[in-house]
């Protein structure tokens, strides 16, 4: 939920995470199909608190999260409900787009969700004291790196690290993401793409979602047990 890129490329759109963590919280569980209110959601669940940091509906819609809004914020001893959780949510909408705009965040720590609904895109954000929509361009390709666990200067640093590749790799397949996520900066544990951080936070991750026509297809590379997973929603 730290790392992540939006790639459009021949029709698809390619949406991969890295999902960095405390070592001390439990692993999440394999990507399963669940119903959650009227819908079907695919995706990795938190047993901590039940939510998930990455999220596909039955209606090809696909929701990422990371902590943070656009800088650090300090941590509050508890909050009213986790950022995981309010992902769930807002993808069990009829329409997540609609569902944030009312959805009630007080009491919540700072997050930022990448949406993209109906083939078009979002960064969404709450920073503790309101709510912030863009709508990215049909055309462009993206990076987001977590405010609170990368510096303006090496989330800079991760997009030029990006845009080296995509000029490398102007028609970039889901695997050579996987691969760029998985690889980049290898000999840095501290900030590149596979973090970790003196055993105290690593990534744990990599969840990638290509959706294309009628099929997102969920790929899940479990960087702790070494398994990796590949489920398919079907939108008829």
């Amino acid at each position: 939920m730290c790392t992540v890129t939006l790639v459009r490329n021949e029709g698809k759109i390619i949406i991969t995470s890295n999902r960095d963590e405390r070592t001390t919280r439990p692993a999440s569980h394999k990507p399963e199909l669940q119903l959650v209110g009227n819908k079907k959601l695919l995706f990795p669940k938190d047993p901590l608190a039940g939510g998930s940091w990455f999220v596909v509906d039955d209606d090809s819609n696909v929701g990422v999260l990371l902590n943070g809004a656009d800088k650090p914020h300090s941590i509050k001893p508890s909050y009213r409900m986790s950022r995981g959780v309010i992902l769930l949510n807002l993808l069990a909408a009829s329409s997540p787009i609609n569902e944030w705009q009312k959805i009630d965040l007080t009491e919540i720590e700072p997050f930022t969700v990448l949406l993209t609904q109906g083939r078009q895109s979002y960064q969404l954000q709450w920073n503790e004291t309101a709510k912030n929509m863009v709508s990215l361009e049909d055309t462009g390709n993206f990076i987001w790196s977590s405010a609170t666990l990368y510096t303006e200067e090496i989330r800079l640093a991760r997009a030029k690290w990006f845009s080296t590749f995509l000029s490398e790799f102007p028609e970039a397949t889901p695997q050579q993401l996987r691969e760029f996520h998985k690889y980049t900066k290898g000999n840095d544990p501290k900030n590149g793409l596979v973090i970790n951080r003196d055993n105290i936070v690593q990534t744990q991750s990599i969840t990638q979602a290509v959706i294309e026509n009628n099929k997102v297809e969920l790929h899940h590379d479990d960087l702790l047990t070494s398994n990796a997973y590949t489920n398919s929603l079907l939108i008829v």
